[in-house]
């Protein structure tokens, strides 16, 4: 297990990460590969630094990851899903474990359809006929923040102690 620090800088990496994603998503509406790619190397260091056994932890997290990526591919496969969100929330569920991971979905679910409300008003506003893209990597970074921020931080153990 690492020292705290590490741990600390660990969730600080991947916070930024998520910030650099709304914002890309916001002005771009993708979400880069590297980003992405780098997360998910992060996953393994967590997964380290917090401590979580080879078995059944880390086999548990990895297939829960693929159960993510299954679902949100069928989501892509119908458009309702951009390819960058479904790599994002891949990457977010081998940090995540399952029930927290339920609770960024919940908020996600929540912003986005608040993002939807907004970006729908404003594509009527501008009266345009085109599809409206909605950047949901926005609405996943909330989630996760707000997730890493109350969850999180709870599973290092020099913190847990102190909550």
């Amino acid at each position: 297990m690492a020292g705290l620090e590490f741990t600390y800088v660990l969730l600080g990496g991947l916070a930024i990460a998520l910030l650099v994603a709304a914002v890309t998503d916001l002005k771009s509406r993708t979400i880069g590969n590297r980003l992405n790619m780098a997360i998910a190397l992060g996953a393994p260091l967590w997964w380290w630094a917090s401590g979580l056994a080879l078995w059944p932890g880390v086999a548990w997290q990895l297939g829960f990851a693929g159960l993510v990526f299954a679902i949100c591919c069928g989501l892509f496969a119908i458009r309702q899903m951009g390819g960058g969100d479904v790599k994002l929330l891949t990457v977010l569920a081998l940090w995540i474990p399952p029930v927290p991971f339920l609770k960024l979905v919940v908020i996600m679910a929540i912003v986005g359809g608040v993002l939807t409300v907004l970006f729908g008003a404003l594509h009527m506003m501008r009266r345009r006929k085109d599809r409206i893209a909605i950047p949901y990597g926005l609405a996943i970074a909330i989630a996760g923040l707000w997730v890493l921020g109350t969850e999180q931080l709870g599973q290092v153990p020099a913190i847990s102690g102190m909550l």
